[in-house]
């Protein structure tokens, strides 16, 4: 990354040898990550976070729809609400009940208000919430997703589903390659019907050859350790972060597959995703058209070439790595076991990240227990470390039925590369001295 603070210090924007110099730097990093999952560079989207790329795929599809909606594209005089079967339309997404809060915010954001757009012109729309109805799906104790529940809530109103491809918390990691299944069955059984009824099945966007839902993933935690290619998944959408592989914070993308927009007519010469009005993802920051015009703003050089490189050393490893962090996972869980019988695991046992260990120690305070193991040497969380500096009950442990003093009793101890047999051995006598 060096280099790209200093010596390659141009805009990629520009026409000039320096900023070709840093647009060919972000052209590379865009493709060993297009590699690592199996698809086009023009799928990738750089962003400012995972945050941030959460927000553009749930927001991104809103506002597209809704421009859809309002009819929008095609020029001022085409900016009128559509009818559905008499009726307006409100879109519905679902999500699982333990998804990172920068999909469940995003999500209860979205679902605030609505505003009836027949009564309103365009301009005054436009700034409204989008009022969807969101669904959050329910998990089970082992914290795996409802898929008879996913099945049930399955509906022409249905835009896009999202569950996170492994938990943060938890480690659980989710069927996604089934729920894609299942909602390629839900878009065939639409066409079936239209075709049946002649062409009068409306979907939530006319014309759209019921493409609907998409399917997204947060796979932020699950690209360390698990295979995150797109067609193998299912997935339209997926999510990464340079920070959780080692790679600079600051720095995130977005997978958005061509496909959304090949389904709906809408090409370029080399069927790549472009600044166009008309695409079903729109963009949350606007201006010089940057990410073919799904992020404005000058790329962060140095970020993205710190990215990539973190891509290409654990598209090298994550198999070795995934093996050597399951010894280690299996060896301390046994010894913490034998040591405090009373401690229970939290989460799928099997199905679950290599790296993650989420303890329950009854009648105990996950807060006093951090503080004591940190003044120890160790750094373990009660949750998630992405959320404010804050110790409330887990929503991932509550929606996976427990209760808040189990929830406020847990901690999340992690693994990773640095990680040794000795310093486990060391974090074992920790917890004999502080419990």
């Amino acid at each position: 990354m060096k280099p790209y603070w200093t010596k390659v210090f141009g805009n990629p924007g520009a026409l000039h040898w320096f900023g070709q110099e840093a647009s060919a730097a972000v052209f590379k990093a865009r493709n060993v990550i297009a590699k690592s999952l199996g698809c086009h560079y023009s799928e990738i989207i750089f962003t400012g976070s995972a945050t941030e790329a959460n927000n553009l795929a749930l927001r991104g599809i809103l506002k597209g729809i809704r421009n859809k909606e309002l009819g929008m594209i095609g020029g001022k005089e085409n900016r009128k609400p559509l009818i559905h079967n008499s009726l307006f339309t409100i879109p519905k997404i679902i999500v699982s009940s333990i998804e990172h809060e920068s999909v469940l915010e995003t999500a209860r954001d979205l679902s605030r208000r609505w505003r009836d757009p027949a009564f309103h012109n365009f301009e005054s729309v436009a700034g409204e919430k989008e009022g969807v109805e969101v669904v959050y799906l329910p998990v089970s104790k082992k914290g795996i997703v409802d898929l008879k529940k996913l099945k049930e809530e399955l509906d022409e109103r249905t835009v896009l589903v999202s569950v996170m491809y492994a938990n943060n918390e938890v480690g659980t990691i989710q069927p996604i390659a089934k729920i894609s299944e299942i909602i390629k069955d839900f878009r065939n059984e639409l066409r079936i019907r239209n075709k049946e009824s002649g062409g009068n099945l409306k979907s939530i966007i006319p014309n759209s050859s019921f493409i609907y839902p998409l399917l997204h993933t947060d796979a932020v935690q699950a690209f360390n350790y698990l295979d995150c290619n797109v067609d193998m998944l299912g997935v339209d959408l997926l999510t990464l972060s340079a920070q959780k592989i080692y790679g600079p914070k600051g720095i995130g993308a977005l997978y958005a597959r061509r496909r959304m927009n090949k389904e709906l007519g809408i090409r370029d010469k080399e069927n790549s995703v472009i600044h166009n009005s008309s695409f079903i993802i729109l963009p949350q920051i606007t201006g010089g058209g940057q990410e073919y015009g799904f992020r404005s703003g000058t790329e962060n050089v140095p970020g993205i070439v710190g990215f990539g490189k973190a891509v290409e050393l654990v598209s090298n490893s994550y198999e070795l790595e995934n093996k050597r962090l399951r010894k280690l996972q299996e060896y301390f869980l046994a010894r913490i076991k034998k040591m405090f019988p009373k401690a229970q695991l939290n989460g799928d046992e099997k199905n679950r990240l290599p790296n993650n260990i989420n303890l329950y120690f009854p009648q105990q305070s996950a807060q006093d227990l951090i503080i004591k193991l940190d003044l120890a040497g160790f750094a373990v969380s009660p949750g998630s470390a992405c959320s404010a500096r804050t110790c409330t009950p887990s929503h991932v442990l509550k929606a996976m039925g427990f209760s808040d003093e189990r929830a406020t009793s847990s901690i999340r101890i992690t693994f990773g590369r640095p990680t040794t047999k000795e310093e486990i051995d060391k974090l074992t006598k920790a917890f004999a001295r502080v419990l």
